[in-house]
């Protein structure tokens, strides 16, 4: 009985060291994402005003100008990025089953006006429950699902997949860097992934994919700020579960989530 009062003791005491570091990182990130946005302002306001008082420089000087700008416009989308991701941590969880067919397909609705009519979706339909907060799961295919028809723009015919497998007992590789849900070693684990026939990369390349702001292509290519995938694994982490990317240079990729299926269906 000793031993199981010490360890519950060292147990309840890392868990106020880590409520107190995650904290800590949410004060420092968004300090430090308020104290830069008053010289961030004053770039974007003063170079707003050179281009006002002299409307007539020279075409070189207004390409300087016009890189200023965007570059203040660029950091303050990374500021707001970092905010948000500084944010998943302390959020509350709300737990339940949750259809993944059903939020993808939603979020399917929601992106095909603006894929195309050149994609071919394969939404399984019969993904089991899976244990998570629906919200944050959204967020999560939402970013791949995006992905998947950014990486894949250009092909004559864009094709994207959702399937599925059961893991019982196991669960995938890759860890989230942190759980807010607690799961028995042996929960029966569900796996599906979103693979798509787009410009892929270099399997060497994969681990850097989910680090903050990495890029593998040049942004006059593919749109954004390289935070998607670092989201993903974040909120995946949260939830109990883990993620992994594979892919080859043009040859599209593939993204395997992993979360705690929901008892019924397990």
């Amino acid at each position: 009985m000793a031993e199981i009062s010490l360890a519950e003791t060292r147990l309840a005491q890392l868990q106020r060291e880590l409520d107190a570091a995650r904290a800590e990182l949410q004060d420092f990130t968004s300090t430090v994402s308020h104290d830069l946005r008053a010289p961030l302002r004053h770039i974007t306001s003063f170079a707003q005003v050179i281009a006002e008082d002299w409307p007539d420089m020279p075409d070189e000087v207004a390409g300087h100008l016009g890189t200023i700008r965007e570059a203040a416009q660029l950091l303050s989308r990374q500021l707001d990025g970092l905010t948000q991701l500084s944010r998943l941590g302390t959020r509350a969880l709300d737990i339940q089953p949750v259809n993944v067919s059903a939020l993808a397909q939603a979020v399917v609705d929601e992106l095909g006006p603006q894929a195309g009519p050149n994609v071919q979706w394969q939404i399984a339909a019969d993904v089991p429950l899976v244990l998570a907060d629906a919200d944050l799961l959204r967020q999560v295919l939402t970013h791949l699902l995006d992905n998947a028809l950014k990486f894949s723009r250009g092909r004559a015919s864009r094709q994207i997949s959702l399937a599925w497998t059961n893991v019982e007992g196991q669960s995938g590789s890759v860890q989230g860097a942190e759980s807010g849900v607690e799961h028995g070693a042996d929960a029966a684990t569900c796996c599906f992934s979103i693979r798509d026939n787009g410009v892929g990369f270099r399997p060497e390349q994969a681990q850097r994919l989910f680090k903050v702001f990495a890029k593998l292509h040049p942004a006059r290519e593919f749109e954004g700020l390289g935070l998607g995938l670092v989201t993903c694994r974040k909120i995946i982490g949260r939830l109990g579960g883990s993620i992994r990317i594979q892919g080859a240079a043009d040859a599209g990729c593939q993204v395997m989530l992993w979360l705690p299926a929901a008892p019924a269906c397990s």
